[in-house]
């Protein structure tokens, strides 16, 4: 059976969120999606996820939301992270890290799609050996899921690569996010993986990664303290499309998505998280 999954990347702020609240629901039904799976570490104000916008992402239509290095900065979603089934942490955190390392989705076609979600180490945090907890997951999910699919949250493009070797023929994708550029390396490895480096985010791109580009800019040039704030202009999403063979458990297509927001860029976004959309001199 035929299966297509649409891995969307770094949702960023308000602007990410509400271009997936007015769009994905057509994407889905346009392009015959049965499974969505979205990295939300920076949908509240540009860092971190708080209970209130996970369940409007749910609502938008999104089945699986990953995390990353922000997984923590809000937190009030940590007790979302260890009561719900569709949301998850990077797996190769320290054991005693609160939330799930992996999450399973039913689709209305009956196959499960398995969801893993892992941090790089290079230029990174601190975290344990990624591809020890991709072998672990893995064998874990074999008997579970119909077709799994991978979110490395990395920032080396080298260790993102290097992850879908490693992972060839064992899952159905492996997909690159954090960066938020997106990548033109799509591919079926030579075992039937689909793997793209990096997704790119969705949020505002007349930006620096989603942020407002003059300070940035400011930031950069006078290394003094600058606020961060998301910027909201040519709102973007960026996804890929996988089919899959749920029965071979291969990849036979990935294409790059890219949805450009048909609201008013100048538009007032609601505050649905009760917080300023800036960062402090932090990507």
């Amino acid at each position: 059976m035929k299966l297509n999954v649409l891995c969307i990347g770094d949702i960023v702020g308000r602007p990410g969120r509400r271009i997936l609240a007015e769009h994905l629901s057509g994407l889905v039904r346009q392009r015959d999606i049965d499974c969505v799976i979205a990295n939300a570490e920076n949908a509240a104000g540009g860092s971190g996820l708080t209970p209130q916008i996970y369940d409007k992402l749910i609502k938008y239509g999104v089945n699986i939301i990953t995390m990353g290095d922000h997984v923590y900065k809000k937190r009030a979603i940590i007790p979302t992270l260890e009561t719900a089934d569709n949301i998850i942490r990077p797996a190769n955190l320290s054991p005693f890290a609160a939330g799930k390392d992996y999450a399973l989705y039913k689709t209305s076609k009956g196959p499960v799609v398995g969801v893993i979600n892992l941090i790089g180490r290079v230029f990174m945090k601190p975290a344990d050996c990624p591809y020890a907890a991709a072998d672990k997951l893995v064998l874990k999910l074999r008997d579970q899921a119909d077709v799994i699919f991978v979110d490395i949250h990395a920032e080396a493009t080298s260790e993102k690569i290097a992850m879908g070797y490693h992972l060839d023929g064992r899952v159905s994708c492996v997909f690159g996010t954090h960066t938020h550029v997106v990548t033109a390396d799509e591919k079926i490895m030579a075992k039937g993986t689909a793997h793209i480096s990096d997704i790119g985010m969705t949020g505002a791109h007349d930006s620096i990664l989603g942020r407002n580009a003059e300070n940035v800019l400011k930031s950069f040039r006078t290394q003094m303290p600058t606020p961060y704030e998301i910027a909201d202009k040519d709102v973007r999403i960026n996804a890929v499309l996988v089919t899959v063979d749920s029965n071979s458990k291969k990849a036979e297509h990935i294409e790059r998505v890219c949805v450009k927001a048909e609201f008013d860029d100048n538009a007032t976004y609601d505050a649905d998280d009760g917080k300023p959309d800036r960062l402090n001199n932090e990507f």
